[in-house]
Formats: structure tokens, C-alpha cells, sequence
């Protein structure tokens, strides 16, 4: 009789046990979910909105077709490898023309549009009211950029060289070609605000490190055109590769994906900015915001740099950047499931919660924003 009792006492207080471990682990998968729960909702604390894009004004499409949407002027560009059209917002075209490329690419800036063929042999500028003009190359296109004035620059191959810059006026007029055959192969052009000047960044890959450089042109117009003589040149004993390049006042910058570079008349030099890995670097206004962020899936800072080079902002933005987009003294950035719009000091001044994944953004006129998500394209007022 004592030992079946000892063994029952046993049995009830394993029991209790198994009961007690049961409810703890409940307990603690609760705490668990709520503090997710938690977290998601403060992800959307402070948004000064919360929209159903689908519901804003535009019209809506499927995530194939939005991809080959580009937010442009006051409508968007809609670009395929056999026509480019013109949108409006509510999704009418008010023009097109027929390409036959099979890599097509787009940029955008101010109210110029240049379309290439990435690899291939034909390019294409336009604006809001119709084809500008189309070129042939004669070599396999690497990359293009566009100044304030539309003036275009395209990045060709080239067998005798390591690259070939062509540089045409707003009217599609050739100014100069620039062959590589020392510098290495050509990544970015950028122009100065007045077109007055381009800056070419190369990257030599014979040796045993990469070698970057830095070439300064100056457009020099005169009473028969335009001319384009060779003013600087830059180099560094470090083997960054500068693949982002652009014009802060009167001075240059070229960025790699750690460092910022800044040119003088007498050398190149890093400045002294931490940051690990640089996602986006946008010139807006006198200010730089730049994006970056420690690695893959690593949460992302937002800084901006003033004209003295000193960070004058810094803040965590959140962790999947989707794409940004900068207006005359705006800067707007689509992270995770929101969307902010600063002005050109750091400050706040919307900030958006959506619904859907943001593919590309354009400031219109007005107080708003062209959004194309993958359900369409969208007004948003901000």
C-alpha cells in the first residue's frame, strides 16, 4: 500500500510537472507573438497616413507590365524592347515609338528621358511631347547619364580601347569621343550643374589591384559650338572601384561602396564618414543623402552630408529599401511598407504607410508623388 502510494504521489506530481512545462511554454510563445505583434504595429506608429494605393488615383496593372513603368514629368514612360509610349497618370499615351531593343534600359532627369539598348547598339532621347532624336553605335552600350541641359552621355565597348564616351548635345548633335586606353574601362559620367564640366570614373584591371581613376573634361562653348577639352585628371593608391560620380556646387565627388571621394585641385582624398556599405548616394539640393547600411538584410541609416562634407542628419530608416527618388530640394525614400519625403535640411515632412511593394517613385506637381507599386501606378499625396 506505501508503495502504491509513493507511486501515485509520483505520477500526480509528474503530471503536474509535464502541466507546468506545457503552460510556460505557452506562456512564453505568447510573449513571443505579442512582441512581434508589438513590433509591427510600432513600424507604423507615427505614420502621419495610412493608404490603400490601389485605392489612390491612377490606374492599376499587373506586377509584369509595372515593371517596365518609369515615373517621368507628369505621367510615366512605359518601356519594352519593341515601343516606348508616354503616359498619362490616369494611364492614356499620349505618344510612342517603335525600338527594337532586346535589353532596354531607362533614366530619367528633369525633363529628359534616354532609353538604350544595355549591350546593344541603339539609344534613343525623348521628352514629354515627343521623340527627341535616336542613334545607332557602333559598339555594345555600357552605360549612359544625362546633364541638367540634356546634354547625353553613352558608355560604349570598344576592341582598340577599353571603352569609348560619347557625349551629344540636347539636340543629338556629337560633341566629342573620349577612347580609354589608358584609364581603364569607363563605369560613370557626370556633369556639372551648367554643363560646363564632365568628370569620367575608370577602373584599371591589368595590374595586380584595381587602379581607379578620375578624368575632368570642360565643355567650352564658343561661336562654332561646343568643344570639349581635357582639364584633370586623378588617381589614388587605393584599389576602390568608383562607380558613382556627381557635382556638389563646384566641387567633385565620387563614391565606391565604402568610401566618399572628393577632389581638389591638387589631389583625390577619402573624407572622414563612417559608413559601412553605400545602397543609394542622391545630390539633392547643396546636400547629399546618402543610404547605407552594414551588410545584406542589415538595418539602413538614412545620412546627409552638407556642403562642408559634415553629416548634419543620421537616422535608422529600416531594413528593405525599394527604390528612391529626389525632386529640386526633395528626397523620398520607399522602406519596408512606408514612405518618407525630407526636404533638403533632414526633416520630415510626410511619411506614408502603403500596402503594396514600391517599385519606383517620381515627384509631380504639387504636394504629390508618382508611385508605381506592383499593382499600378498611384497619385499619393504626401
Amino acid at each position: 500500500m506505501a508503495e502504491e502510494g509513493r507511486s501515485s504521489s509520483y505520477s500526480l506530481t509528474k503530471t503536474i510537472t509535464i502541466i507546468v512545462m506545457i503552460f510556460t511554454f505557452l506562456l512564453i510563445m505568447s510573449l513571443v507573438l505579442l512582441y512581434l505583434s508589438g513590433q509591427k504595429e510600432k513600424s507604423l506608429q507615427g505614420a502621419e497616413q495610412q493608404i490603400k494605393l490601389s485605392s489612390q488615383g491612377g490606374f492599376n496593372c499587373e506586377y509584369s507590365e509595372a515593371q517596365k513603368l518609369y515615373p517621368f514629368g507628369e505621367g510615366v514612360m512605359k518601356v519594352t524592347g519593341e515601343r516606348i509610349a508616354y503616359l498619362t497618370l490616369s494611364g492614356n499615351e499620349i505618344y510612342s515609338v517603335g525600338v527594337n531593343y532586346k535589353n532596354p534600359s531607362c533614366i530619367t532627369h528633369n525633363d529628359t528621358c534616354l532609353v538604350y539598348d544595355l549591350d546593344g547598339y541603339s539609344f534613343c532621347v525623348l521628352n514629354r511631347e515627343s521623340l527627341i532624336y535616336t542613334s545607332p553605335t557602333e559598339n555594345q552600350i555600357k552605360g549612359a547619364s544625362l546633364s541638367n541641359s540634356g546634354y547625353a552621355a553613352i558608355i560604349t565597348a570598344d576592341e582598340k580601347s577599353y571603352g569609348d564616351v560619347f557625349i551629344f548635345d540636347e539636340g543629338g548633335n556629337l560633341l566629342s569621343q573620349w577612347s580609354s586606353n589608358v584609364s581603364g574601362y569607363p563605369l560613370a559620367v557626370a556633369f556639372n550643374s551648367d554643363t560646363s564640366k564632365a568628370c569620367v570614373t575608370t577602373v584599371n584591371t591589368t595590374g595586380a589591384v584595381a587602379v581607379p581613376y578620375v578624368r575632368v573634361f570642360d565643355l567650352v562653348k564658343t561661336e562654332r559650338g561646343v568643344t570639349v577639352e581635357e582639364n584633370s585628371f586623378y588617381t589614388t593608391d587605393t584599389n576602390d572601384i568608383l562607380a558613382t560620380a556627381f557635382y556638389l556646387n563646384d566641387n567633385l565627388y565620387a563614391f565606391s561602396s565604402t568610401k566618399l571621394y572628393k577632389m581638389t585641385e591638387e589631389k583625390i582624398s577619402a573624407l572622414d564618414l563612417d559608413f559601412s556599405v553605400a545602397n543609394y548616394s542622391v545630390l539633392v539640393g547643396s546636400h547629399i543623402f546618402l543610404v547605407f547600411s552594414d551588410g545584406v538584410e542589415q538595418m539602413n541609416r538614412l545620412a546627409i552630408i552638407d556642403h562642408n562634407d559634415k553629416i548634419v542628419y543620421s537616422s535608422d530608416i529600416g531594413t528593405q529599401v525599394h527604390c528612391v527618388c529626389k525632386g529640386k530640394d526633395l528626397f523620398a525614400i520607399s522602406v519596408d511598407n512606408r514612405i518618407f519625403v525630407y526636404n533638403e535640411s533632414g526633416t520630415v515632412i510626410g511619411d506614408i504607410s502603403v500596402d503594396e511593394d514600391v517599385l519606383r517613385m517620381g515627384f509631380i506637381s504639387g504636394n504629390d508623388l508618382c508611385v508605381v507599386s506592383t499593382g499600378g501606378v498611384h497619385t499619393v499625396n504626401y
